[in-house]
């Protein structure tokens, strides 16, 4: 979570371009019932800058198994990659949801190390995911 301030207006802004919802595991701020916080995509620890083209909303699940990486090593190929970044990259062209809508797949080596990383596919997430399948609040829309 940020130690700088951010400007209530940037922080609207963010949430409004972010459709109210994660930046990583596409969960909306209305199904988990709490705020989501504002990432820094490059770590206030590692110089990142609190700026607009820096920030993005996340839950804090994602945002917490982030910390302070910027890379990850993708699975299949070992290849150290850096994390998919939310407020440059489309998600629909990175990731897919499985066929129950539970669990998100990376199609590149980038992508598969971010859902490790973030372990985007726990136990706890894939469980509710489920339920709100159920209720088709899931998987969300582009």
């Amino acid at each position: 979570m940020s130690k700088t301030y951010i400007p209530l207006e940037l922080r609207r802004q963010i949430a409004h371009e972010a459709h109210h919802r994660c930046g990583y595991c596409l969960t909306p701020q209305f199904i988990i019932g709490r705020p989501l916080v504002f990432d820094h995509i490059i770590p206030e620890a590692r110089g990142g800058l609190t700026v607009r083209d820096n920030l993005w909303l996340v839950c804090r699940r994602c945002n917490e198994f982030k910390g302070a990486r910027t890379e990850a090593s993708d699975p299949l190929t070992g290849e150290t990659v850096p994390l998919y970044n939310p407020r440059m990259q489309s998600w629909t062209v990175h990731f897919t949801w499985s066929t129950a809508g539970t669990e998100i797949i990376g199609l590149t080596a980038v992508r598969r190390a971010t859902v490790v990383a973030l372990r985007l596919n726990n136990e706890i997430s894939v469980g509710a995911r489920a339920l709100w399948v159920q209720g088709g609040w899931h998987p969300p829309e582009e």
